[in-house]
């Protein structure tokens, strides 16, 4: 049995070339043979550079070949890799690299020169088709418990944490899937997702080439252009958030398929129920909801492709253990019964880099979510602990935005909630109390937050109110405020 996912995929992917199995599918098409090339070539090279076993290295580009067999080739050479998200700006991304302690930048040559200024403590920083080499490397000391992927979340906080994934975590991942999927070499995953969620990588780079299925990648989703795909290029499957599904509906002709699609897969955020069946009516293929943190991999729970249950996340993944706990006593939840659901076994995290929060308390992950098993051993999720907002799959901090707007001179205090929204899911409303003789412009605060954050962190709404309901130990009720958004009618 091998001991890390660097030496699966090495092996694997030598199978798939011995069989003449194509990799990445496109007008320039890669074969697998050509991919584990360029992985040992991009491994010799980060070696080269003088990376040891464990050191954190971050890679920049654009989603590519070139990208990809780095990213694998620095697994192999035995370092801790990360995606990060291409338009970050420079000053994010050294406070992130300060976080965790990364040493190392791979650069895409376009975004280069974003990097030319360098401080004594910033990354040193390599060019990407600088790095790859005809030579071959791999650290085959490597096992289950060494560190191979880096991940950041905000969570709560606002502040980036890293997130450490073991060899042995991401094994556990990509077994649990293929086993639940059938995932095969006649597959062909159409690749929307970004490379820097944890989906992009784990689920839709290391199964399926692991599998021998071929990638069609899209380096940024737009409807269009990915139905042209579904309709071209002859896709068995792809995998989006909700808000990704909803905006090619209107762009699907009416009664519309796709003969080669054999199902979609869906996770990240919440679906309601209608959505979900809008969805598999517009394509006429099963929707595939699954349920999963960075913290525990990727994925948990997901619905087979052969009975899948709207309204569930499906059934647990083999090599994982998922159960339900009263969040306040820690007693498991009785049969049947709402409780908080925790997570154990290989898939969960090294732990976090940058926090001292620790969510893994005696082998088990709390998740914050709520949810309740039923008979079949389908999962629902029945409500949320976290205040995370989750909007079209991506993670908004309240904490982050309130510390911000706080800092308005208009603004004495404000909460943040999630707001229901038909295309995102979620959408931040903030909820503001102004100083004496102050009056709400709410374009000039929204303005304010733009200013400083990312475009997903600006308020949908901003609402003037006198003072923020609290609960009976004094802490701000965000359910209060939440349950006046839900009723409300939706635009």
């Amino acid at each position: 049995m091998t001991q890390s996912i660097s030496a699966r995929l090495r092996e694997a992917i030598a199978q798939h070339a011995q069989a003449g199995r194509t990799a990445i599918a496109g007008p320039a098409p890669v074969t697998y043979a050509e991919l584990g090339r360029l992985i040992d070539g991009y491994a010799a090279g980060i070696r080269d550079w003088g990376i040891e076993r464990g050191a954190k290295v971050g890679l920049i580009a654009p989603k590519s070949v070139a990208a990809i067999a780095a990213y694998f080739g620095a697994m192999q050479a035995g370092a801790c890799v990360c995606f990060i998200e291409p338009g970050l700006a420079p000053e994010a991304v050294a406070e992130q690299a300060k976080t965790v302690g990364m040493g190392y930048l791979v650069v895409d040559e376009s975004l280069i020169d974003r990097f030319a200024e360098r401080s004594p403590r910033t990354p040193s920083v390599r060019g990407l088709k600088n790095l790859n080499t005809d030579d071959a490397f791999i650290d085959d000391g490597l096992g289950i418990d060494d560190s191979a992927m880096l991940l950041f979340t905000s969570g709560s906080t606002g502040r980036p944490k890293g997130v450490v994934l073991r060899h042995g975590s991401l094994i556990c991942n990509a077994d649990g899937v293929l086993c639940h999927t059938g995932t095969n070499p006649r597959d062909r995953l159409l690749h929307v997702m970004p490379l820097y969620h944890t989906n992009g990588v784990n689920n839709q780079l290391i199964v399926p080439f692991l599998a021998g299925a071929s990638l069609i990648l899209h380096d940024r989703f737009k409807p269009e252009t990915v139905i042209e795909s579904l309709r071209n290029d002859g896709p068995t499957y792809m995998t989006g958030v909700p808000t990704i599904y909803a905006r090619m509906l209107p762009h699907l002709g009416p009664g519309e398929r796709f003969p080669t699609l054999r199902f979609l897969r869906c996770g990240s955020a919440p679906i309601t129920p209608t959505l979900h069946q809008q969805i598999e009516a517009a394509f006429g293929v099963p929707l595939l909801v699954s349920y999963g943190l960075s913290e525990a991999t990727c994925t948990s729970t997901m619905n087979p492709p052969e009975h899948r249950k709207i309204g569930t996340i499906g059934t647990v993944l083999s090599g994982q253990t998922v159960r339900l706990f009263d969040p306040v006593t820690n007693v498991e939840a009785a049969q049947g019964s709402e409780g908080e659901i925790r997570i154990s076994g290989p898939a969960l995290m090294a732990g976090y880099l940058g926090s001292t929060e620790q969510p893994i308390v005696d082998g088990w992950l709390r998740t914050g979510d709520l949810g309740r098993f039923d008979a079949d051993g389908f999962l629902s999720i029945t409500g949320r602990i976290k205040d995370v907002i989750i909007r079209g799959g991506e993670n908004i901090s309240p904490a982050l935005i309130e510390r911000h707007l706080t800092t308005h001179p208009a603004v004495r205090d404000c909460c943040v909630v999630g707001a229901p929204d038909a295309d995102l899911g979620e959408v931040p409303v903030a909820f503001v109390v102004l100083k004496e003789g102050e009056r709400l412009d709410e374009p000039a605060l929204k303005a304010f937050v733009k200013g400083s954050l990312a475009r997903i962190y600006v308020p949908a709404e901003i609402r003037r109110i006198d003072v923020l309901p609290t609960n009976s130990v004094g802490k701000t009720d965000r359910k209060a405020l939440r349950n006046v958004l839900a009723i409300e009618p939706q635009h």
